[in-house]
């Protein structure tokens, strides 16, 4: 079920986001798909190169495991390509199937919470080299980080029925004890600090996790209303979430600043600076 549902909602997720940029399939060189909830080989990258006429030489590079953070990490990672190919089309693929997580028979709180929390879709991105007009914003920089000691914090373990989730009340102390440092250091380093950001593109990953973020951050509620309005919409996405909330706040001001990130199993966060061009 993974593979037909995922195959066909990337399918979808790809092609409106390459007619969004102007751009068809043959014009994309390198593919980044990341999911967290199902595994497939050839994997659902491959299976698009024929739907969707990508080039039989485009670079593919599939990604398991990062789970709620693989949508910024795969933003970063695809603008690490695009710095040393700057005349290249990079495109993310996310796709979350979170519901096929579902254990019939576990009555555990975590397993409630999740089957409640968590939602399915997908989301694709497109980005070219700084050889290439573009419209929307600009990367400017990345920042990956990694908690020790959090290993037990967040993560599935793998049963004979399927994938079992393993969720704690830990990924809001993780949050509460890292990044407040972490955002005033990437901020720092770009010459910026909190009240420079004007849109705020955070993980929506549950309700005690945005509020973590906001206290971290000592931020207004109203700072993350693009992440709670995606959280009530469709809920947490896990990779793909990030991305529907970017969607969402697509469109800013000349000159504006963006700041996107997320957390997930290891624990691990991602951090990713946007710019409007002037």
């Amino acid at each position: 079920m993974f593979v037909q549902v995922a195959t066909d909602l990337a399918e979808r997720a790809l092609s409106v986001a390459l007619a969004d940029a102007g751009l068809v399939a043959s014009d994309v060189d390198h593919v980044l798909f990341t999911s967290v909830t199902g595994i497939s080989a050839p994997s659902i990258d491959a299976l698009l190169v024929s739907r969707l006429g990508l080039r039989p030489d485009v670079k593919r590079l599939p990604s398991y495991g990062l789970g709620c953070v693989g949508g910024a990490a795969g933003l970063a990672r695809i603008n690490d390509y695009l710095v040393g190919h700057p005349d290249d089309v990079a495109v993310l693929i996310s796709v979350e199937l979170c519901s096929l997580t579902l254990q019939h028979d576990d009555a555990t709180m975590a397993n409630f919470v999740a089957t409640g929390l968590f939602g399915d879709g997908a989301a694709a991105v497109v980005v070219v080299g700084d050889n290439r007009e573009a419209t929307g914003p600009a990367i400017v920089d990345t920042r990956s980080a990694f908690y020790p000691d959090t290993l037990d914090v967040i993560g599935f373990n793998a049963t004979g029925t399927g994938f079992e989730i393993v969720l704690t009340a830990g990924v809001a102390e993780v949050i509460a004890h890292h990044f407040p440092q972490n955002t005033a250091d990437f901020l720092a380093d770009n010459l910026l600090t909190v009240p420079d950001i004007d849109v705020w593109f955070a993980h929506p990953g549950g309700p005690r996790v945005l509020e973590a973020f906001a206290d971290a951050l000592d931020l207004t509620t109203g700072a993350l209303e693009l992440s709670y309005a995606s959280l009530d919409r469709v809920g947490n996405l896990s990779s793909a979430a990030v991305l529907h909330v970017l969607a969402d706040g697509f469109e800013q001001p000349a000159g504006a600043r963006g700041l996107l990130f997320a957390v997930g199993p290891g624990v691990s966060a991602e951090f990713v600076l946007l710019e409007w061009p002037e």
